[in-house]
């Protein structure tokens, strides 16, 4: 096979080859760690093959979680378009209820869609018949990492890619419920904006995580294949 399909395949394959459950996280950011600007512009920072990168992800899972708040910003699909593939159960974490019906994910009957409320949310039930309401509980910080894989497990939907926001993703990784993090690093300096990792502060250096890390060409951009379940 040519380099690029051997660089595509040692890239992909621990995720397609990964049996039972798998919590999957990808951030796609610049070069000094941001993922959007203050306004929350964020179109495109990664480029064409990083974007094809994010949708066979996308392609290997059963569902695909986002936050409310990348939800209402971004007005995202959540469906395979780049490539050929099914597709993943679109996930909406939303414990406050905020997020508008107008929303093309739950309007857009392109895939299904599981929306994700708090227990006492008061909101009105689905207009489409491919959007499920979901009730959890609802802790200080919104949904427990833990609890909402469980969640999704008990509906067949045991691996999992969780796309964003960084908050979001941040939340996941803190709660050490992640098995991978994909970080879509592209060569520009935004010098401002929106942090993609926003974590508990530590005070030394040696409290730093430091996951085994592979990386690969993508593009203009690298992937780096971060291994959170080894020391």
């Amino acid at each position: 096979m040519s380099d690029d399909a051997r660089a595509l395949l040692d890239n992909l394959a621990p995720l397609a080859g990964h049996a039972g459950r798998l919590a999957l996280a990808q951030l796609g950011q610049s070069l000094d760690g941001r993922i959007a600007t203050e306004s929350g512009h964020s179109y495109y920072i990664n480029g064409l093959e990083s974007r094809t990168h994010l949708h066979r992800l996308r392609a290997l899972v059963d569902a695909v979680v986002v936050g409310a708040g990348t939800a209402c910003e971004d007005d995202p699909l959540l469906t395979v378009r780049h490539v050929s593939g099914r597709q993943p159960v679109r996930v909406i974490l939303d414990p406050r209820g905020r997020v508008p019906a107008s929303l093309r994910l739950l309007s857009e009957a392109e895939a299904p869609t599981l929306h994700l409320v708090g227990e006492q949310v008061d909101i009105a039930p689905p207009a489409s018949d491919h959007v499920t309401r979901l009730r959890l509980p609802v802790g200080t910080d919104g949904f427990d990492p833990a609890a909402v894989l469980d969640a999704l497990a008990a509906r067949g939907l045991e691996r999992v890619l969780v796309e964003g926001g960084g908050i979001t993703v941040s939340r996941f990784l803190e709660a050490g419920v992640l098995d991978r993090l994909h970080l879509l690093v592209a060569p520009l300096l935004i010098g401002s904006g929106r942090p993609g990792l926003a974590m508990t502060p530590i005070a030394t250096l040696d409290q730093a995580r430091r996951p085994v890390a592979r990386s690969f060409r993508c593009g203009d951009d690298t992937v780096f294949d971060l291994d959170l379940t080894r020391p």
